[in-house]
């Protein structure tokens, strides 16, 4: 008698209806973001404030960002998902406004510390609640496609904040970014109120301490570091005259980043994330290391089409091991680390290259970045060994 096989069951949908609305209002909020990262400094530079008003507006961004995101899991714990992202929108979206009225210093850096706290709510009740929207089965390939939706605006907005703000002006730019943010607000009723298990509000430090997830995030942060040293600093170290070039490169990047994050996503369920950690760190590395040769726009592309590679795939599978160590409860401060070491590390590679790229010139600063990645190694080899023992 042969044994017939049980049949097998259709993998469950990924795009239910709140997870649609989450993708809208993510998109939503980080094309307002994109719109003006590079906008309000340029803003701030031609009104006066020259190259160190754009550097604080930048700056309190960042800082605001992350502040706040060590603060997201406790407002989830008392106010849910719902509550929370309308506060993000809101504080995302509406202080865009105001810099129509004046330049003054003052009102940049406010605006910019307010919407820096918006994006650090929104994107860590973003990864959060996709993490628990999406079926388990197909968590990795669900986070991977939330993942390149809110990588878009980025690719888009940034060309077309400053193509906007040459040719119609900077109010108008101004006020388009603040209705994008705010027309997602239209989907937020339809989020969970709540987290569908009980919320544990426990500190992000505390989430740290814990190995599962401590490696996953100091891996992560040696891939920002190199991203920040990128996104800043690519574009000057090559003459004006081929300043083009860097700007295909950084093109060529976020699209192989992209990429590779859906790609590891579906390769993630299939197969599990962890055996896709320590190749997404070389590749990264393999990247970085091309750049010695930033003179050459072959290598540069090369270059940044593997590391966008490696950076994509270091996103997925970060996220998706931290977020399978823990439980729903966990949820929300498990995506506030992982955002953490995402602007973290993005913030102090800017600022570290920046210290040292002086003293030894760009193409041993770029040999140093590939070597803080090859460190990330380490982390990676033991979290793969500590997985494979249990």
């Amino acid at each position: 008698m042969i044994s017939k096989s049980p049949p097998r069951t259709a993998a469950p949908p990924i795009l239910g209806r709140q997870m649609v609305m989450l993708l809208v209002a993510a998109f939503g909020a980080l094309c307002g973001f994109y719109l003006l990262l590079s906008v309000v400094p340029l803003y701030a530079a031609d009104s006066g404030g020259g190259e160190y008003g754009a550097g604080l507006a930048t700056g309190a961004t960042m800082l605001s960002t992350v502040l706040i995101e060590l603060a997201v899991p406790r407002l989830l714990a008392r106010l849910g998902y719902r509550a929370v992202m309308g506060l993000g929108l809101l504080l995302l979206g509406a202080p865009a406004i105001a810099l129509v009225a004046s330049p003054a210093t003052v009102l940049v850096l406010g605006v910019s510390l307010v919407r820096g706290a918006g994006l650090g709510i929104v994107v860590v009740v973003g990864s959060a609640l996709a993490a628990e929207l999406v079926p388990p089965r197909r968590r990795a390939e669900g986070l991977a496609l939330y993942g390149v939706v809110v990588c878009v605006p980025a690719i888009v907005g940034l060309p077309a904040g400053i193509w906007l703000s040459e040719h119609v002006g900077f109010a108008p730019v101004f006020v388009a970014a603040a209705a994008v943010a705010l027309l997602p607000l239209a989907a937020v009723p339809a989020l969970p109120a709540r987290s569908g298990g009980e919320v544990r509000p426990g500190s992000v430090l505390d989430a740290f301490r814990a190995g599962g997830l401590a490696r996953p995030a100091v891996i992560f942060t040696a891939v920002t570091f190199a991203a920040g040293v990128f996104a800043t600093f690519l574009p000057l170290a090559v003459p004006a005259e081929t300043r083009g070039v860097a700007a295909v490169a950084l093109l060529v990047q976020a699209l192989t980043m992209s990429a590779a994050r859906f790609a590891a996503g579906r390769f993630g369920d299939r197969h599990g994330s962890g055996p896709l950690l320590i190749p997404a760190v070389l590749a990264s590395a393999a990247g970085a290391a091309l750049l010695m040769w930033v003179d050459s726009p072959l290598a540069m592309i090369a270059g940044m089409a593997l590391f966008g590679a490696g950076f994509g795939a270091a996103q997925n599978v970060t996220l998706t091991l931290m977020i399978e160590r823990v439980g729903a409860a966990e949820y929300g401060r498990t995506s506030a680390l992982w955002n953490v070491a995402y602007d973290a590390g993005f913030g102090i590679g800017a600022v570290g290259f920046g210290l040292v790229v002086g003293p030894v010139g760009y193409v041993t600063g770029f040999v140093l970045t590939a070597a803080v990645l090859l460190t990330a190694l380490v982390p990676a080899i033991l979290d793969r060994r500590k997985a494979d023992l249990d």
